[in-house]
């Protein structure tokens, strides 16, 4: 599957924003997107541009975009998550306009010029999921297979086996943990 890099940063900045939420099966587990602080780095790492000074209001609207984008990686069927992603990308108010900045070639972004930063992330990680959605890729919209972790991921191995969203830690965690009852159980 041909991802573009631009496209390849918005699903990194989507994954990155899915994750910042509570995980829904821990108890008490924090929200790593608790104020400005918080989205002003999740902005830098991204190099998310021209979003202007943030403010509550900005934050309050990528926590929600944060659930509406959610929605789309448990949607359903390839239909629900059509009519998902049509529905974000349309209320962005996205204005598709070629750009070469900051040393890459020819690519698109689809905020409008302005953009709140929600907008931004609407605008550009949808169309992102959207190409995942016409390629007929959405099964690479996934949650790690870890018990205890269930961080978003995008699949983007050759043959689609990826199961857990960081092989150095989730996979890691598991194969040691496998084998050392694989271990127990032959000495016992």
């Amino acid at each position: 599957m041909l991802i573009t890099h631009d496209t390849r940063c918005a699903l990194d900045a989507v994954v990155d924003l899915l994750n910042t939420a509570p995980e829904g099966e821990a108890p008490g587990a924090p929200d790593t997107l608790p104020g400005l602080p918080a989205l002003e780095e999740f902005v830098r790492r991204h190099n998310i541009s021209d979003v202007g000074i943030l403010g509550e209001a900005d934050l309050r609207a990528v926590r929600e975009l944060r659930a509406r984008l959610a929605e789309v990686f448990t949607a359903r069927d390839d239909r629900k998550a059509a009519e998902l992603l049509n529905a974000l990308v349309a209320s962005a108010g996205t204005t598709p306009q070629l750009t070469d900045h900051d040393g890459y070639n020819w690519h698109v972004h689809y905020f409008a010029p302005g953009a709140s930063v929600a907008d931004h992330l609407a605008a550009d990680g949808g169309m992102a999921l959207a190409f995942i959605v016409v390629a007929g890729e959405r099964e690479r919209l996934r949650h790690c297979e870890a018990p205890d972790c269930r961080h978003a991921f995008v699949d983007l191995s050759r043959n689609r086996s990826r199961r857990y969203c960081d092989s150095r830690t989730c996979g890691n965690r598991l194969h040691v943990a496998a084998y050392r009852a694989r271990q127990r159980d032959a000495a016992g």
